[in-house]
């Protein structure tokens, strides 16, 4: 048996490649749309990728299943359990809980495991050469390191109303009913690590057991009392704002993503090509440090560096709707790694790069001290934070909306005032001031924001 975990720190996003080595049959379990990922390495244990699924529509990434499946000609295998608003309308092979098929001599038995989402599925898998117990149960967002998936997704991302308590409900029983019937040293390989919007405690290790997470969850004692009222309170008490970009791909991963097929290389682009470009509407993704961009911003640009969040920040403030995207990179291959990181997000609309303001008009953009918030007097103070940050403390008065909602509540914000913008320490609000200065608001930023602030406050004589 071949086993690989791929892993996206980005989105903290875990897929999988099993194989069986003696027929070179393998499955790929909830793929990226880079797919040459997965057919390099398969390729290098002399492996053909025969089988592709996923454990359900995801929110968080737009899925590279379809690709996959449509580049190798691999069965695609995708849930057909939960309700009629939330099925597959593409062609696939239907899978239903007790259904198994064999990959190789590997055996891969699926069990519906709701809550997260209706249609959510894991996959238990038993290396048959070795005997008839399983060894690997891979729980996309049903169970994770030291949690288990938000189900609350589908109400504050995908237009759902109440179904945080459904989904609460069905979580409690797939525990009890498919989880905890299984052998204590059943590996577990989730669908997410720490960092994860899809829950609110994620664990930073790999992979857990069966065993472990009965005896150490926070969850199993409320599963083992038969507490449904008291897990539900604790599960849905104090998960993080979800970003409104996991609609998006909700209803994209449910109708099926687009198809890359063969990609044209990026072309480089001078300055008067860019102008062109943005004088009809194109943005462009200024990838530099935020102190670069503060320093030379050009007018009509939105700064998302290029670092561990840069998927994320994007799918929060870009939308494929609004715009085509030009990038500002180092150089060609650095603009091709991170156009195949937006393919992520589903923001394939990427037109060509440039590798420096060179021939742009720029302007500074820097943040003030928190010594001079008092001068901003009549500004409102927008804290770009997750709310249970602003609940934690906050600037008095302060209207919280968190980063990764902006690009659809722009109607909400007033445009004939000042708004002064910050987070925690600077970096989410120096990407969303850009994204609001581009959208034509007056915008000043609070340099080191919450934390100077209180610094600042808590300086001062009393």
């Amino acid at each position: 048996m071949f086993f690989e975990r791929f892993y996206d720190t980005d989105l903290a996003q875990a897929s999988y490649l099993i194989g069986c080595q003696k027929t070179g049959e393998s499955l790929v379990l909830d793929p990226v749309r880079d797919v040459q990922t997965y057919l390099g390495r398969a390729a290098r244990e002399g492996l053909r990728v025969t089988h592709v699924t996923e454990t359900h529509i995801h929110a968080d990434y737009l899925s590279g299943s379809r690709e996959l499946a449509a580049h190798t000609g691999a069965q695609l295998l995708l849930s057909d359990e939960g309700n009629a608003d939330w099925k597959y309308a593409f062609a696939a092979t239907p899978l239903h809980h007790g259904d198994t098929f064999m990959v190789g001599n590997l055996r891969v038995e699926v069990r519906h495991t709701p809550g997260h989402t209706p249609e959510s599925v894991s996959f238990l898998v038993t290396d048959t050469p070795r005997g008839d117990t399983p060894v690997m149960y891979f729980t996309g967002d049903f169970v994770f390191v030291g949690d288990i998936g938000r189900p609350d997704l589908l109400d504050e991302a995908a237009g759902g109303v109440d179904t945080r308590f459904v989904g609460a409900r069905q979580l409690f029983a797939s525990l009890r009913d498919q989880f905890l019937t299984l052998p204590d040293g059943v590996q577990v390989w989730p669908g997410h690590g720490a960092g994860s919007a899809c829950g609110k405690a994620l664990g930073a290790v790999p992979t857990t057991t069966v065993g472990y997470e009965r005896a150490l969850a926070w969850w199993a004692p409320y599963v083992a009392a038969g507490d449904e009222a008291g897990f539900t309170a604790e599960l849905l008490s104090g998960q993080p704002d979800a970003p409104l970009y996991y609609g998006r791909m909700k209803m994209q991963n449910r109708a099926g993503p687009a198809l890359l097929g063969d990609v044209t290389p990026l072309a480089p682009l001078s300055a008067a090509d860019l102008k062109a470009r943005m004088a009809a509407g194109t943005v462009l993704i200024d990838t530099r440090p935020r102190t670069a961009h503060q320093a030379d911003a050009v007018p009509g640009s939105v700064n998302i560096p290029d670092g561990n969040t840069f998927e994320t920040w994007s799918g929060w403030l870009l939308r494929p709707e609004d715009a085509a995207y030009v990038l500002l990179a180092r150089d060609a291959a650095h603009a091709e790694t991170l156009r195949r990181r937006l393919w992520m997000v589903g923001l394939d609309q990427v037109t060509g790069f440039v590798t420096s303001t060179a021939g742009l008009e720029t302007t500074p953009a820097q943040p003030f001290p928190a010594a001079e918030l008092a001068q901003h007097d009549g500004a409102l103070i927008l804290d770009v934070r997750n709310k249970t940050e602003h609940q934690a403390g906050a600037i008095p008065g302060a209207q919280q909306l968190h980063a990764g909602r902006l690009a659809w509540q722009l109607d909400a914000l007033p445009r004939d005032q000042e708004i002064v913008v910050h987070c925690q320490g600077g970096a989410r609000s120096a990407a969303a001031a850009s994204f609001l200065r581009a959208r034509g608001f007056q915008v000043s930023e609070l340099a080191g924001g919450y934390d100077a602030y209180t610094r600042e406050r808590d300086a001062q004589p009393v």
